[in-house]
């Protein structure tokens, strides 16, 4: 399984970003993709998961700021962020579970990761 993530960069507070994750070796169609995020120093956290139904699971704390989104033929899991606050500032990890199943937003039912893509929100 590999996954790779890509559209981070720095934005300005109230401002949207589009993370991609190119997703090989995993079958998207019946199985569980997660977003996660960490800040130095802290323990990483659960953003949002999608199942093979497309049913979705959101951290509580983004307000419905968030989107997860999938687009199976291009093998590609997507993570919009809008009104992006400076507390959102973090790297941002796409993963897989081995069950393939999303039981939880919880890092230890995830067992493959990408490298992350940083996200820097500031004025």
């Amino acid at each position: 399984v590999q996954l790779v993530e890509s559209g981070g960069g720095s934005v300005q507070p109230g401002g949207s970003l589009r993370l991609s994750c190119e997703v090989t070796g995993y079958t998207m169609r019946f199985n569980c993709l997660g977003w996660f995020r960490q800040v130095p120093g802290k323990q990483r956290e659960g953003v949002a998961a999608i199942d093979s139904n497309g049913a979705k699971k959101y951290a509580d704390s983004l307000k419905g700021r968030f989107t997860i989104s999938k687009d199976i033929s291009k093998s590609t899991l997507f993570l919009q962020m809008n009104n992006l606050e400076p507390e959102d500032t973090a790297r941002y990890y796409c993963a897989a579970p081995m069950s393939g199943i999303c039981h939880t937003l919880s890092e230890s039912d995830f067992d493959f990761w990408g490298q992350g893509t940083q996200v820097t929100v500031s004025s």
